[in-house]
């Protein structure tokens, strides 16, 4: 039997935790701007804290419109803007839909651009401090058990009885929360059919930024 190649789920008791992000071996500790004006190659400028953006993901279920608050996450926010802007998340797909035990849904997770959860950007962030509460419309990052691991996979949260979960590995970056289009990530969830990783995904047809 062939299996998906997934080396980065982080299978944990309940099979329910966000899988990493593709890290490589390059040093994150430096900022790097993008190469030759395209996608980054290394950990991109943080978004400082009080500084927003709104990132629109359209999707072939409807729109989910993100708001990114540096004060969160300041590495994670400004990570994640940057590869939007940069055009990396277009056609990426969302691969994992996640359900808690009890059939509760847990989180859709996407930004891998080998679709099979193991990717990511080519690069790694450092990590920070979670520094807000998972509930329903939460947006962190995705993370293997490895520190500093960290890299374009993203998760929405689906409810907040997931928040307690997350809160004790408190280590996936907060860095936004959807203010439109939760129907969008329900529909997302519901189009797998009930398998966590997907055999036809939902991609992100366009991810645009846009000042607040």
């Amino acid at each position: 039997m062939i299996r998906r190649p997934v080396p980065m789920l982080l299978s944990l008791a309940l099979a329910v935790v966000a899988c990493g992000g593709g890290a490589s071996s390059a040093s994150t500790n430096a900022p790097s701007p993008s190469a030759a004006g395209g996608c980054p190659n290394a950990q991109p400028p943080a978004l400082q804290a009080g500084e927003t953006r709104t990132v629109t993901i359209e999707t072939s279920k409807g729109r989910i419109v993100i708001r990114i608050e540096g004060s969160l996450s300041p590495i994670a926010a400004g990570n994640f803007v940057a590869l939007a802007a940069c055009g990396f998340y277009n056609g990426v797909v969302f691969h994992r839909a996640a359900t808690l035990q009890d059939g509760t849904p847990f989180v859709i997770q996407g930004g891998d651009p080998t679709g099979t959860g193991s990717g990511g950007p080519g690069y790694a962030i450092v990590d920070e401090p979670v520094t807000a509460t998972y509930v329903r419309g939460t947006v962190a990052m995705a993370r293997s058990s490895a520190p500093n691991s960290q890299g374009s996979q993203f998760f929405i949260v689906l409810s907040d009885a997931s928040g307690s979960i997350l809160a004790s590995y408190n280590t996936y970056a907060i860095f936004g929360t959807v203010t439109e289009g939760m129907d969008t990530a329900d529909a997302i969830y519901a189009a797998a059919g009930g398998a966590e990783l997907p055999t036809n995904p939902i991609a992100m047809d366009s991810v645009t930024v846009s000042n607040p």
